[in-house]
């Protein structure tokens, strides 16, 4: 068992359920998946769990509850991560769903680069995140450990860890069956669409709505 850590089974069990539920970050892992083939949607989930380090790290420091406490921090964190997402939904709507072949290994690369930092952004700018390590990782947490920063990235560490691993395995499967489907460019225009319109509800109502209650 982990000093200062109780529970462990029951929150790696909770995680998993937790990161299986749909969501910003499944949705774009599957429109890359679905556009540009397992890479590109590996890369958006290696960005994903990138983006959870950032949470665990201002967890631990304490940054997230002084976020969670002052109005003007948590309302500029708020419409950051709320332009961010129209800004990516727009861009969505806007593709043509399919990697162009012509430009060679160069535009793969750039493709899974963009991946990476479309998922990294998508849960790092999200602050429902935030809020959630904050309510979610004490619980598991002993209140008389002197180590609990430590605690706080342990935990972190191995949510990340796991949903990691499933958001990788969802980009799979969402390959396996773009590749069953003959990778029919159509279908990868049309979820990144569909993706696309949801980022843009997604931002608005981060924007138009107090998450913070």
């Amino acid at each position: 068992m982990v000093p200062g850590v109780h529970d462990l089974p029951l929150f790696i069990v909770a995680g998993l359920l937790l990161n299986v539920t749909p969501g910003a970050d499944l949705a774009l892992i599957g429109a890359r998946s679905a556009a540009h083939g397992f890479r590109s949607g590996a890369a958006a989930a290696l960005g994903v769990g990138a983006g959870c380090f950032v949470h665990v790290a201002a967890a631990a420091l304490g940054l997230s509850a002084l976020i969670a406490s002052s109005a003007a921090a948590f309302a500029v964190l708020r419409w950051v991560g709320a332009a961010y997402l129209v800004w990516l939904g727009i861009g969505l709507l806007r593709s043509t769903g399919a990697a162009r072949t012509t430009a060679g290994a160069n535009t793969a690369d750039l493709t899974w680069w963009r991946a990476f930092v479309q998922g990294f952004l998508t849960n790092a700018l999200n602050p429902k995140v935030a809020l959630f390590f904050l309510a979610f990782l004490p619980q598991f947490i002993d209140p008389a450990t002197p180590h609990k920063a430590a605690s706080f990235v342990v935990l972190g560490a191995v949510f990340a860890f796991n949903g990691t691993l499933v958001n990788v395995g969802f980009a799979a499967l969402i390959a396996r069956l773009r590749g069953a489907m003959g990778a029919q460019p159509t279908l990868g225009r049309w979820l990144s669409r569909g993706v696309g319109a949801l980022f843009v509800a997604l931002g608005v109502r981060l924007a138009w709505f107090d998450v913070s209650r």
